[in-house]
C-alpha cells in the first residue's frame, strides 16, 4: 500500500487534529448563521431572500412593469450572487410570493405558486414572476448611497450588504430558520400596529415593552385564525423575546333547519397544510376516536378556506366537538417565538419586542442619513455647474467664439471665467438647443431652490430631533401605502380569551354501542352487537359452550379475574367482533395454560370488589387499583397451589354470605373486611374440610335471596347464621340451592 506523501512548503504546519476540527466546525457553523439561517435584524432577509429581490431591481421587473420567467430570475441569482441549487433558490422565491405563507408577499407570483393545501408550485420554466410595491419598498434608495455593498463570490460584481428597508419586514412577514445551535422563529405582524408602536417609540424613547403592546396586539398570521394565548403570557414573550402564541381555527354554526347543524372552518392555522388536516380528522372518524361526535368532514373550498364538519347528531354539542378536534388535530397548534436575529454587527443574539423595532428605527435613521448626504453632493454638484451656467450666460458670444476658435476650448474656459473642471466640461458638455433656455432668472431661481433645500437636509443631517420627525413621516406614509385602510393591511388574526377547558374524557369520544361480550368454555371471545337476551341461540364450535356473557358498551373496560388471582384487562372496542366464533383470550393476555377465568365483568368506577380463594380467605379491593396496562395482567390475590382463586363480586351491601362446600352458611358485617390493594386477605369461614363455595355481598335489611331451579328465593330471618367472621357458620335452611351457590 502506498503511502501518502503531505505536500511540501512553507504552508504545511503540524496542529492537533481536535483544534483542526473545531475551527472548520466553528467556520461551518458561523457560516450557517450569518449567511443561511438567522436574518438580519435590519431588513429581516436572509442573504437568499436580498439576492432575489436586488437581482429583480436588476432585471426591472418593478410593480408596474411586466413579468419574466422565474427560471431567468433564479438563473441570474445563481449565477452572480448566491452559488447554490437552483431549486432551493426557486423555493425561496415562490414562498415570497404566496400570500398564505407570508403576510405581505414581497412578489408577485403569476402561474402556479403553490396553494394552502400543500402542493407545490409549477416548474420555474413556467412561471413568472415581478415585484409587489412592499419589495420595492424594501429596495428604495439602493441607487443613493444608502447601504454598503460587497463584492459578489466571484469578484465580478457588488451586492448590498444589507437593503434600505423602507418596509419593516422582519416584524412584519416574520422568519423561520434553524441553524447550527440555534434557531429563530419570528411570527408576522400587522404593519399598521408596529408602525404606530414605532411612532411611540420616536417620540417616548424609553417606553416599556408593555407601552409598545398598547399598539402591537400580537402576531396577525396571513391566515387568521384566532389568537387564545393569555395576555400576560404574551406580554412576557415580548419581552423576552421567547415564547409562544396558542393560535386557533376560526369557525361557526350553521344551521340546517329541524334542528340539525355544522359547523364550518373558514380560516386554519398558520403553516397548517389543509389537506393534512382533513385527512387527520377523516383517520379520527375511521379510527372511531371520533366517532360519537362526528359523523362527516368535507372540503368545500374555493378560493376562501370552507371546511365542513357534521355531527354525530342534534344533540352533539358544539364546543364539546370543537374542543376534541382542538385537542387531536391541527385545528389548534402553537406558534414560537424566539426572536433570534443577527444584529447590526453581525452577532446573533435574542431581542425584545423593543430592541427589535429600535434596531429597525435607527437603521432608517441610519438610511435617512446617507440618502441626505447622497442628496446634498449632488445638489452642490448642480449648484457649481449652475454658476458655470451664469457665467456662460453674462458671456456668451465670447464663450462661443473661444470654442469655435480655440482646439483644447476647455483650459482657455477655466483660465479666462475662473471656472472648475466640472464647470467647464459641463459647459462644453451642453447641447446647443440648450443655449436658448439659458435665462439668468430660470438659472436663479433653480439655484435659489437648491440653495433652500440644501440648508435643509445640512440641518436635518445635523439634528437628531429632525431626524426622528423625517422616519415618524415615513411611518406615516407607511401606514397610508400599506396600513389597516388597505386592503392589504387590514388585521387578520383576532383575540380571544381561550374559555373555561372543556373536559373530554377518551370514553367521550368513542360511540357508544351496545354490545354482549361472550367468552366460552374453551376460552373463546367476541362482542356481538347489541344486549343479547339469557337464552337466545348463539353459535358455538363443536363441544364448546358459553361460560360467561356480559352486557357493556364499547367504551366499556372488560375485568377478566383469572384462577392465579391476577386482574386482566381489555377494552370492549377492542374485542373481535360477532360474525365468527371470536377469537382466543389467550391471544389477548398472558394467562397460563393452568389457569382459567373465573369472574368476566365490566369495570366501573369507584366500584369495590371482594375477592376470595378456594380456602376461604379474600378481602375488598377497589376496582380501579386492579386495572391492568399489560398482557400480563396484575396480581392482586396471593394464591399457591392446590389454593386458587374463586370468587370476585362487587362488595355493594352492609353484610357478607359465605356457603363453604359443607353448606353451612355463614353471615357477618362487611365492615369487618379489610381493604387490600394486594396479599391473601383474611379468613372469611372456618372450615374442618372443602373449601370456599360461594359468597354474597347484601343489605341485610333486605334479607339473602338465593337461586333456586327456577325460582328465587329470599330469607328474611337470617338471625341463626349471623356470627363474626372466620367462624364455621350454620347449615343451610331448607330448600337452599342444590348447586351450594348463591346465584
Amino acid at each position: 500500500m502506498n503511502e501518502i506523501t503531505p505536500p511540501s512548503g512553507d504552508n504545511v504546519r503540524d496542529i492537533p487534529f481536535g483544534d483542526a476540527l473545531s475551527e472548520r466546525y466553528l467556520s461551518y457553523a458561523l457560516s450557517t448563521i450569518m449567511a443561511r439561517s438567522l436574518p438580519d435584524v435590519r431588513d429581516g432577509m436572509k442573504p437568499v431572500h436580498r439576492r432575489l429581490l436586488y437581482a429583480m431591481q436588476q432585471l426591472r421587473l418593478d410593480p408596474n412593469g411586466g413579468y419574466k420567467k422565474c427560471a431567468r430570475v433564479v438563473g441570474d441569482v445563481m449565477g452572480k450572487f448566491h452559488p447554490h441549487g437552483d431549486q432551493s433558490i426557486y423555493d425561496a422565491l415562490v414562498r415570497l410570493a404566496q400570500d398564505f405563507a407570508v403576510r405581505y408577499p414581497l412578489i408577485d407570483g403569476q402561474g402556479n405558486f403553490g396553494n394552502i393545501d400543500g402542493d407545490n408550485a409549477a416548474a420555474m420554466r413556467y412561471t413568472e414572476s415581478r415585484l409587489t410595491h412592499v419589495g420595492e419598498a424594501l429596495l428604495e434608495g439602493l441607487d443613493q448611497d444608502a447601504i454598503d455593498f460587497r463584492p459578489t463570490y466571484d469578484g465580478l460584481d457588488e451586492e448590498p450588504l444589507v437593503l434600505p428597508a423602507g418596509f419593516p419586514n422582519l416584524l412584519a412577514n416574520g422568519s423561520q430558520g434553524i441553524a447550527v445551535g440555534m434557531a429563530t422563529s419570528i411570527p408576522p405582524h400587522n404593519v399598521d400596529e408596529l408602525s404606530l408602536a414605532m411612532q411611540h417609540l420616536l417620540a417616548h424613547p424609553d417606553a416599556s415593552v408593555t407601552e409598545l403592546l398598547v399598539h402591537v396586539k400580537g402576531p396577525d398570521f396571513p391566515t387568521g385564525g384566532i389568537c387564545v394565548e393569555p395576555a400576560d403570557s404574551i406580554a412576557r414573550a415580548y419581552e423576552t423575546g421567547r415564547g409562544g402564541f396558542r393560535l386557533r381555527a376560526r369557525w361557526e354554526i350553521e344551521d340546517q333547519g329541524r334542528g340539525t347543524y355544522v359547523l364550518v372552518v373558514t380560516e386554519i392555522p398558520y403553516q397548517v397544510q389543509k389537506s393534512k388536516l382533513i385527512e387527520k380528522i377523516a383517520d379520527l372518524i375511521n379510527n372511531r376516536k371520533l366517532a360519537a361526535l362526528l359523523a362527516d368532514v368535507r372540503d368545500e373550498s374555493t378560493d376562501k378556506v370552507r371546511i365542513v364538519l357534521e355531527p354525530r347528531s342534534r344533540t352533539v354539542d358544539p364546543d364539546v366537538l370543537m374542543e376534541s378536534l382542538f385537542k387531536l388535530t391541527d385545528l389548534e397548534t402553537r406558534v414560537s417565538l424566539n426572536l433570534n436575529v443577527l444584529d447590526k454587527d453581525q452577532t446573533p443574539r435574542v431581542m425584545s419586542l423593543k430592541e427589535a423595532l429600535q434596531a429597525y428605527i435607527d437603521h432608517r435613521i441610519e438610511v435617512l442619513v446617507r440618502r441626505s448626504r447622497f442628496r446634498l453632493g449632488n445638489i452642490e454638484r448642480r449648484m457649481e455647474i449652475l454658476r458655470g451656467y451664469l457665467i456662460v450666460f453674462l458671456n456668451l458670444d465670447e464663450v462661443i467664439a473661444i470654442i469655435r476658435r480655440e482646439d483644447e476650448p476647455k483650459p482657455v474656459l477655466m483660465s479666462q471665467f475662473e471656472l472648475s473642471d466640472l464647470q467647464a466640461e459641463a459647459i462644453l458638455n451642453m447641447r446647443l438647443r440648450s443655449l436658448r433656455r439659458l435665462e439668468e432668472e430660470g438659472i436663479i431661481k433653480e439655484y435659489s431652490g437648491l440653495e433652500g433645500e440644501q440648508a435643509d437636509l445640512t440641518a436635518l443631517i445635523d439634528s437628531p430631533v429632525l431626524q426622528r420627525k423625517a422616519i415618524g413621516k415615513e411611518l406615516d406614509s407607511l401606514r397610508q401605502r400599506f396600513g389597516k385602510t388597505t386592503e392589504l393591511g387590514a388585521r387578520r388574526t383576532t383575540f380571544a380569551e381561550a374559555g373555561e377547558a372543556v373536559v373530554v374524557s377518551a370514553e367521550a369520544l368513542i360511540e357508544k354501542e351496545p354490545v354482549t361480550v361472550i367468552l366460552s368454555r374453551m376460552g373463546w371471545i367476541r362482542a356481538m352487537k347489541g344486549h343479547i337476551d339469557r337464552g337466545a341461540e348463539i353459535k358455538f364450535k363443536d363441544g364448546d359452550g358459553p361460560a360467561f356473557a356480559v352486557h357493556a358498551q364499547t367504551t366499556d373496560k372488560l375485568l377478566l379475574f383469572a384462577s392465579n388471582g391476577r386482574f386482566y384487562t381489555l377494552g370492549c372496542d377492542k374485542l373481535p367482533g360477532g360474525r365468527g366464533m371470536g377469537e382466543p383470550v389467550r391471544l389477548m393476555i398472558d394467562l397460563p395454560a393452568t389457569d382459567d377465568i373465573v369472574v368476566a365483568m365490566t369495570y366501573v368506577p369507584d366500584m369495590k370488589l371482594l375477592v376470595a380463594s378456594s380456602d376461604g380467605r379474600g378481602f375488598i379491593v377497589d376496582a380501579a387499583s386492579v386495572l391492568a396496562q399489560t398482557k400480563n395482567g396484575k396480581q392482586v390475590l396471593n394464591v399457591d397451589a392446590p389454593t386458587r382463586a374463586r370468587i370476585c363480586i362487587p362488595a355493594a351491601g352492609d353484610s357478607v354470605a359465605v356457603v363453604g362446600e359443607n353448606r353451612k352458611i355463614l353471615i357477618f358485617a362487611r365492615d369487618e373486611l379489610p381493604e387490600m390493594t394486594r396479599g391473601k386477605g383474611v379468613a372469611l369461614q372456618k372450615y374442618r374440610g372443602g373449601g370456599l363455595s360461594d359468597v354474597k355481598v347484601f343489605n341485610l335489611s333486605e334479607g339473602l335471596t338465593w337461586a333456586s331451579g327456577e325460582r328465587t328465593r329470599t330469607e328474611t330471618d337470617v338471625t341463626e347464621w349471623i356470627g363474626r367472621r372466620g367462624q364455621s357458620g350454620r347449615m343451610a335452611p331448607r330448600g337452599f340451592a342444590a348447586n351450594n351457590r348463591f346465584s
